[in-house]
């Protein structure tokens, strides 16, 4: 679990870091007006339902199947169910796409109503999503052929798709927005063109492990195939709680004035870092692990498997909360402030980076518990739980934002988020499929005095060093933040005994088990 959790991190890492200069290019090029605003919502969209109906609900449901097959059935039957499920997705996807760029005006109505007072954002908007959302069909197929990938434990080809995405977007900003409209929608038509090169690239790296696959074959509802469409029902909302709270947000920053949805949008960005490399790398590595060891009655390893992936996790995304807390303006002004995006825009996304840093360790914990509902065939109890999280997203949202604008958006996800992660925990040790063991009840206590600690000396830092001037000096000054932090934190933890890195140098190099 460790090498996939690497595997998918590192690129993730990667493919972040191009993300971060890519949006940097966005916000000087676009800043934070009508037509950045209306691109994000272009982007939003399709995501929205690609991590639905896609990396959401689908993998919850396949991933556990395509694992079980394989190991029960062998590769010819894990192949066949694949291929029917590729059908079945190109089908429906290609009807959604299709509906949604038909009636895309109606459907932006409802998802970003405030967007129908301001005739401007409202055109881009659905000039823009009408390019993008092909995207949807192209990189929901990419998630079909990355879940055959992460159940043959090859994990870098999925994991490295989105590099293309970023490549492909700045491409298109420079090469195309001499030819068209706006900058905005030269962007969009990069999203749909990495789209198709995605699934290109995923399709190749199959057929290389030794299943090459046809996307689609003749349909045919076999009852391995009605499994599959019977859990991914409930894992829409199980899998895709965090989604449908973006949409909710989505939805209410419309109402804001213009420039709320580009500031969570660069805030989100943000937090997204920690989420991609931390929690989808675990998340990703753990449950195809999770469903061999519960299928092959090893229900002790699953518990360990449990438990260092909670540990790995805290052991990450409580040293990066604190950071992103404590640096939220040096990292936005050093990122973003420059070109059209002004001081004024910096200040009010580094407000809401602030607020999302709360929920961070909360969105990260959730992708290590979801998977020990999926593993076990449950889909059905994350759906309980996510109805309730997302309308608590809704009411602190209506709430909040009365009194803190686009703010309250970020700190109703991050609370509404910490509710999920709570009630998940307890039902599994309710159901006693999980309970901390005596080592993760040693080091996160270790963790938190290392990630204080940290969180002292960035204080301290910060209360000496003098804001600095232009661009370079920003990044100059954050990259010494970030040293600094990464230092102290693991230097501590080392110390105190709550992190041993020689062990994670064997665990990585150590030969995989049979």
């Amino acid at each position: 679990m460790l090498r996939g959790i690497l595997t998918v991190g590192v690129w993730t890492l990667g493919s972040r870091a191009l993300g971060f200069l890519r949006d940097m290019l966005i916000a000087a090029s676009l800043g934070a007006g009508p037509i950045a605003d209306a691109f994000f919502i272009a982007l939003k969209l399709p995501n929205l339902f690609r991590r639905l109906f896609g990396e959401g609900a689908f993998n919850a449901a396949f991933v556990p199947a395509f694992a079980g097959t394989l190991a029960v059935s062998g590769p010819v039957q894990a192949r066949a169910l694949a291929e029917r499920m590729s059908t079945l997705m190109t089908l429906w996807l290609t009807l959604l796409a299709t509906l949604g760029i038909l009636f895309m005006p109606q459907v932006m109505t409802v998802l970003a109503p405030g967007f129908t007072d301001d005739p401007l954002r409202f055109e881009l908007a659905v000039e823009m999503t009408r390019i993008t959302f092909p995207y949807l069909v192209f990189i929901c197929l990419t998630a079909l052929v990355s879940g055959v990938l992460n159940g043959l434990d090859r994990f870098a080809a999925a994991a490295g798709a989105p590099v293309l995405f970023n490549l492909l977007s700045m491409g298109a900003l420079f090469a195309l927005s001499p030819f068209v409209a706006t900058p905005g929608h030269a962007l969009a038509w990069g999203v749909t063109v990495s789209g198709a090169a995605q699934l290109l690239l995923v399709w190749v790296a199959v057929a290389r492990a030794g299943m090459p696959m046809r996307i689609v074959s003749r349909p045919r509802m076999t009852p391995e195939v009605r499994a599959v469409l019977r859990r991914m029902g409930p894992g829409l909302i199980g899998a895709g709680v965090t989604q449908l709270n973006l949409a909710v947000d989505v939805i209410i920053s419309s109402l804001l004035p213009a420039g709320a949805v580009s500031y969570l949008y660069y805030a989100d960005r943000i937090g997204q870092l920690p989420l991609g490399v931390i929690g989808a790398a675990v998340g990703t590595a753990m449950l195809p692990l999770l469903s061999k060891q519960l299928q092959g009655g090893k229900p002790l390893s699953a518990h360990r498997t449990m438990n260092r992936a909670l540990e790995l996790s805290l052991a990450l995304a409580l040293p990066a909360a604190a950071a992103q807390a404590l640096l939220a303006w040096p990292i936005i002004s050093g990122l973003f402030v420059r070109g059209a995006f002004g001081e004024l825009e910096g200040a009010a996304t580094a407000a809401a980076l602030t607020a999302y840093a709360l929920g961070l360790p909360a969105f990260i914990l959730v992708k290590a518990f979801v998977p020990g509902f999926f593993a076990r065939g449950d889909t059905a109890t994350p759906v309980k739980v996510g109805l309730a999280v997302v309308a608590l997203n809704l009411a602190l949202n209506l709430v909040l934002t009365r009194y803190l604008a686009h703010v309250g958006i970020a700190l109703a996800t991050g609370l509404s988020a910490w509710v999920n992660v709570i009630v998940l925990a307890w039902l599994l040790r309710r159901r006693q499929a999980w309970r901390p063991d005596r080592r993760l009840r040693r080091r996160v206590p270790r963790l938190l005095i290392a990630t204080l600690a940290m969180a002292l000396v960035l204080l301290a830092l910060r209360a000496v060093v003098p804001e600095p001037v232009g661009s370079t000096m920003r990044l100059a000054v954050l990259a010494m933040y970030v040293a600094v932090g990464l230092v102290t934190y693991f230097g501590i933890a080392q110390a105190i005994g709550a992190l041993h890195l020689a062990e994670i140098r064997r665990r990585r190099a150590a030969p995989a088990s049979p």
